[in-house]
């Protein structure tokens, strides 16, 4: 199939109040549909093509080998005794290496696996789990096979991420009469989980390989509202995130190492804090380090002895909401952010096993360059001069510390070090909910 077709995932429906657009190039989320109030939304941008993607880079494509930003160089690695060299490709400027070299996992066509070439990094019983509790639209399997010395990275990855919609489960929706002052109830939509999974393909020869992925989604709750007149913006949203400390960069955005307390700098004090309130001058592109108290228990290198037919870190992904409110989340995590919007109703609840957030506000777009959707009030054509530009998307990039294997710090922790004996795990959720504007 064309890397630029999209694959359609929704849930069983005449109307689904979630549907998703899939593009194979790059893992791209095309669009993300949301029905609500007798409304559509799209809560991604984008471009209107699925071709602009190749040079509205970054747009909600999946990002590796290895997220944000590396020194360019040579770097040599050692895990558990294995150990390896790398070779980070200057791509941003000659000293950085950005979202995983010149040709990274965004650049490439992904595979859509079928029953006839089916997932090799889900077991059995997280394969069951998809068949009995999906429609067979709700989801999909892609994978990527990254050769030895891809973008200076060794070791031959393989990579599958699942992209799934999770019905929200049976509720009750109780509706406020015209005139009625009452708070409105807030009720679930259903909830998108992206779970990646790599490891590496060396034969008998052991090696171990950065690794740090991400979704590079960009969201604004309010873009396809058509009575919007006001330019488009997140300022208005509001914004939650469990962290506690920002990391520190230095003039190029390299990470120091080192973490700035969030209680020091009031705009990074998210909590449920109108983004627009302390906006700094240039925007946010910053690292949320999650509180540890907020931290997941599931990890994100599993030894793959313990890979075997039982093995299951779906079951609780794939559980509705209305059922975990009543039985527990299970091995899920407690949320970690909320994005919100009063005017829409929308509100995106996250969790994961990663150890932080990237938040950036669109900061370095122009709307001189690509394009902006129609369904956002756009031209949907690139160069038109009515694009995005800054501050209109938040995009929250879920992954572990800046180019953590570089402190010493973490040798052996949480080091985003992957061995030949270890698979990687790593999810996110997103819950979608909804409570109807009192206009």
């Amino acid at each position: 199939m064309s890397e630029f077709k999209p694959v359609l995932l929704a849930l069983p429906s005449f109307a689904p109040s979630l549907a998703l657009e899939v593009l194979p190039h790059g893992l791209t989320i095309h669009r993300l549909f949301v029905q609500a109030d007798g409304r559509t939304h799209d809560i991604v941008i984008g471009p209107e093509n699925p071709e602009d993607h190749t040079t509205q880079k970054y747009t909600n494509t999946a990002i590796g080998r290895y997220t944000n930003r590396i020194p360019v160089g040579t770097h040599t690695l050692e895990r558990n005794g294995i150990t390896s060299e790398f070779n980070a490709l200057a791509n941003e400027t000659p000293r950085v290496s950005l979202h995983g070299g010149p040709k990274g996992f965004d650049y490439v066509p992904w595979t859509l696996l079928t029953p006839e070439d089916p997932p090799t990094l889900f077991s059995a019983a997280e394969l069951g789990h998809l068949v009995r509790s999906s429609d067979e639209s709700a989801y999909a399997v892609f994978r990527l096979v990254s050769e030895d010395g891809d973008q200076g990275y060794p070791g031959k990855l393989i990579v599958e991420t699942l992209v799934g919609i999770v019905s929200p489960g049976e509720q009750e929706r109780v509706y406020v009469k015209p005139g009625v002052t009452a708070e409105n109830e807030e009720y679930g939509l259903g909830s998108i989980i992206l779970v990646y999974r790599a490891k590496l393909d060396g034969g008998e020869v052991k090696t171990v390989t950065p690794i740090n992925l991400t979704q590079h989604w960009g969201f604004n709750l309010e873009a396809s509202l058509k009575e919007n007149q006001s330019p488009l913006s997140i300022r208005d949203h509001t914004l939650t995130i469990k962290a506690d400390r920002i990391a520190e960069i230095d003039g190029d955005s390299l990470g120091t190492g080192s973490f700035i307390p969030v209680s020091s700098a009031p705009a990074h004090e998210h909590k449920a804090k109108i983004i627009g309130e302390h906006f700094p001058e240039k925007g946010y592109d910053d690292y949320y380090a999650f509180e540890d108290s907020a931290n997941s228990d599931v990890p994100t290198r599993i030894p793959l002895s313990s890979f075997t037919p039982n093995f299951d870190y779906l079951k609780d992904l794939l559980t509705p909401s209305t059922v975990q409110e009543k039985q527990g989340r299970g091995s899920r995590a407690a949320p970690v952010v909320e994005l919100a919007s009063e005017k829409s109703g929308l509100k995106l609840v996250f969790d994961t096993n990663q150890r932080g957030v990237m938040f950036y506000s669109n900061s370095l777009a122009s709307p001189l360059n690509g394009a902006r959707k129609k369904i956002h009030g756009g031209s949907g054509i690139s160069g038109n001069g009515d694009a995005y530009g800054p501050g209109t998307a938040a995009f929250l990039e879920f992954h572990h510390p800046l180019a953590a294997f570089l402190d010493p710090k973490n040798k052996n922790q949480e080091d985003t070090l992957l061995t030949s004996d270890e698979l990687y795990h790593n999810y996110v959720r997103c819950d979608v909910r909804f409570k109807e504007p009192n206009h």
